[in-house]
C-alpha cells in the first residue's frame, strides 16, 4: 500500500481501481455508440448542459472547472459546427448567453438515445435478471459517493 492508502482495507484500494477502470472503459464505450467521435469530451460535456437550458460562457467555464479562454475555444468549435448559438442576454447586454441551435438539440438527444438503447440491450442480453438486479444495486452504492 502507498501513502495515500495508508489505513485504507485492501479491498477499499481494489474497489476504488476497479471502478475507475470500468467508468473509463465504459464511457468510452458509450461514446463509441453515440456517434460524438468528432467532438471532444470538453465538446460533449457542454452539448450535455446546454440541454437543461442556455448558460453564459463564464457559467459553462465555471461549471466545467476549465478556463474561460478554453471554454472560448470549446464554444468556438461547437458554434462553427451549428451545434450552438450565441445570442444577447436580454438582462445583461454585455454577457452572451449560449444555446443549442435544432441541429444540436438534435444530436444531443441522439445521442442519448443511442447509448441508452445500446446499454439496455447490452444488459438484457448479456445478463441474467438476478445479475441486472445485482447493477441496480451497485449504482445505488455507488451514488451514495456522489451524495458524500
Amino acid at each position: 500500500m502507498d501513502e495515500i492508502t495508508e489505513g485504507v482495507s485492501p479491498s477499499a484500494v481494489r474497489a476504488a481501481r476497479d471502478v475507475r477502470v470500468v467508468f473509463t472503459r465504459l464511457r468510452r464505450r458509450l461514446r463509441e455508440v453515440a456517434g460524438m467521435r468528432d467532438l471532444t469530451p470538453s465538446q460533449t460535456s457542454v452539448l450535455s448542459r446546454l440541454r437543461d437550458g442556455a448558460d453564459s460562457a463564464s457559467g459553462l467555464a465555471a461549471a466545467e472547472g476549465v478556463r474561460p479562454q478554453s471554454m472560448a475555444a470549446t464554444l468556438a468549435a461547437l458554434e462553427q459546427q451549428d451545434l450552438i448559438r450565441r445570442s444577447p442576454d436580454p438582462e445583461d447586454g454585455r454577457r452572451q448567453l449560449v444555446t443549442l441551435t435544432a441541429p444540436g438539440r438534435e444530436r444531443v438527444e441522439d445521442s442519448r438515445q443511442a447509448r441508452v438503447e445500446w446499454l439496455a440491450r447490452a444488459l438484457h442480453e448479456q445478463y441474467t435478471e438476478e445479475e441486472r438486479r445485482t447493477v441496480i444495486e451497485a449504482m445505488a452504492l455507488l451514488d451514495r459517493l456522489t451524495r458524500s
